[in-house]
């Protein structure tokens, strides 16, 4: 996670000085946990949970707000401020929230890594974990009180990545294992001095 954590560091910034980093994944494949592990090894990098900018009557047409209130303002080295969404008051707000133009801000959530947003990735990561499993243990981790939602919630994922996918355009796949993390080259295939599996390594690497 550390050899991650300063290949990123080293990343030219994508959005005005922040290196703003995707992890795009299915609900439920383990992207906040992993996104935690790799903002405590960046020092507590700052994060967006995607969560906290959509909501139930927009599940995915969160872009629009997320762009003027997050990425306008990084880019110009300001500190961003929005108002996160409570999920069982079913509003925005009124508490707002700050992210800070840090040198590298982690973005989490599925549509991390939407057409969007993509121009302004330093790097897109990708939990790598099929979607009907993903899902299982989302169901599993939400209860029964949250069936209905992950019904609404699976259709709309469905609908979100056959017009918008995001793992084709991931630079690296993120893998749980038993002993962590591995990380496979992704079908970007964006490689060079920063690069995490190399030919020395094998075909992946470990954090």
């Amino acid at each position: 996670m550390h050899t991650l954590a300063d290949r990123l560091r080293r990343l030219p910034p994508s959005c005005g000085p922040v290196r703003l980093v995707g992890v795009d994944g299915h609900a439920g494949s383990g992207k906040s946990t992993f996104t935690a592990r790799l903002s405590a090894a960046l020092g507590g990098a700052p994060v967006l949970h995607l969560d906290d900018v959509s909501g139930h009557e927009e599940l995915f047409a969160w872009d629009g707000r997320l762009l003027t209130e997050v990425v306008a303002p990084l880019a110009r080295g300001l500190t961003a401020h929005y108002a996160p969404y409570d999920w069982r008051a079913r509003r925005f707000g009124p508490a707002t929230r700050a992210l800070p133009p840090a040198p590298v801000v982690l973005v989490e959530g599925v549509g991390a890594g939407r057409r969007a947003l993509r121009p302004h990735l330093a790097r897109l990561l990708w939990m790598e974990l099929p979607r009907e499993e993903s899902w299982a243990r989302g169901r599993a981790r939400d209860g029964a009180e949250q069936r209905e939602f992950w019904a609404d919630w699976v259709e709309a994922e469905r609908r979100h990545f056959a017009e918008d996918p995001s793992r084709p355009f991931a630079d690296l796949l993120v893998r749980q294992s038993a002993h962590g993390y591995e990380l496979l080259p992704g079908p970007a295939g964006r490689v060079g001095p920063d690069q995490i599996a190399t030919e020395g390594e094998g075909s992946s690497a470990m954090c």
